[in-house]
């Protein structure tokens, strides 16, 4: 499928397929020693679990030992800490989604300097450049996302409808890149909507800041929200109310896969592949330990997921088997 975004410094983006560890290269890898660490912006969500088995397994595979997987919270401080401890450890390379722009970017440039590679997931901080601050940056097409969650949710959408945009209130490129997108192509394809826009801080606010949308707009026809994690919670937020609203996300978490597969209130998913994405990552770091050189910016298409097709999707991008919930909301089991 095609990348419709481009990466933080408007470069295109090369495909997955670029990024290629031959046997021989998994072979010098294995008896280098390598030592990785990771820094994420969370452990418990479905999307980074899935991400850090493809992270982890093809880093084991190539021999590379990870010495540690630190959870930030989304909290800049915590992730500033994070890294500059990991600094004093010494690992061959970090890998690192950066939880804020400007907040994060000078400890990010303090792993650089002290000589360890660093790979970037979906975020590029302000001020670092590839091939001197960071090696690559690994993300989805987040633009792309956008978009085809909008242009899933506009069959739901009625004519002149309002509809809700719940985006995250953070300088992350990622979500920007996603929300920009939504508007953007409703814009184009569906002017005849009124798009109005709220942002949570934390996660625990989503369903708060859903509740009060529906009270102050009561005709509320849609909902976008960013991804899947605030998308359930808003979900539950519009079934306490009593009102059904169709709702468009970003991401194929269980429980919003789930909530597909029983019709709703969530419609449409556009998925990302964080399991691919991290056998990506992971490679591109070997890849930049060995000598060689890994694009700059990789970006891996989204998967438009609807209910007839969230069984496979779901088997597609987790690389298992589906939750025997979501086979029975199928009907597919008893």
């Amino acid at each position: 499928m095609t990348i419709t975004g481009l990466g933080p410094h408007g470069e295109r983006a090369a495909a997955p397929e670029r990024v290629l560890l031959l046997p021989e290269d998994m072979a010098r890898a294995r008896a280098e020693g390598l030592r990785v660490a990771i820094v994420l912006h969370t452990t418990s969500s479905d999307w980074a679990k899935q991400l850090l088995a493809g992270l982890v397994g093809t880093l084991g595979a190539c021999g590379v030992v990870v010495i540690d997987v630190a959870d930030c919270a989304f909290a800049p401080d915590a992730q500033i800490h994070a890294l500059d401890r990991l600094i004093r450890e010494a690992p061959d390379a970090i890998i690192s989604l950066p939880v804020a722009n400007a907040k994060v970017a000078e400890a990010h440039k303090r792993v650089a300097a002290a000589g360890i590679k660093l790979v970037l997931l979906d975020n590029a901080p302000t001020g670092l450049l590839p091939n001197k601050d960071y090696v690559s940056l690994i993300s989805a097409d987040n633009f792309g996302l956008g978009k085809m969650a909008a242009e899933s949710l506009s069959p739901h959408l009625p004519d002149g409808a309002q509809v809700g945009v719940l985006g995250y209130d953070a300088d992350f490129f990622a979500t920007n890149e996603r929300e920009i997108a939504f508007v953007k192509w409703m814009g184009i394809n569906r002017p005849d909507l009124r798009i109005t826009n709220r942002r949570f801080s934390v996660l625990t606010e989503a369903a708060s800041i859903t509740e009060a949308l529906l009270k102050q707009v009561p005709e509320l026809g849609g909902l976008f929200v960013v991804w899947d994690t605030p998308a359930t919670a808003a979900a539950k937020a519009t079934a306490k109310t009593g009102m059904t609203i169709p709702i468009a996300t970003i991401d194929l978490g269980r429980e919003a896969a789930i909530e597909l597969a029983a019709g709703g209130p969530i419609v449409a998913i556009a998925a990302q592949q964080p399991f691919r994405q991290g056998q990506i990552a992971a490679s591109s770091t070997v890849m930049a330990l060995l000598g060689r050189l890994p694009p700059a910016w990789v970006a891996l298409p989204g998967v438009p997921v609807t209910p007839d097709n969230v069984v496979e999707s779901f088997q597609t991008v987790w690389q298992t088997s589906a939750p025997r919930e979501l086979l029975r909301r199928k009907k597919l089991v008893r």
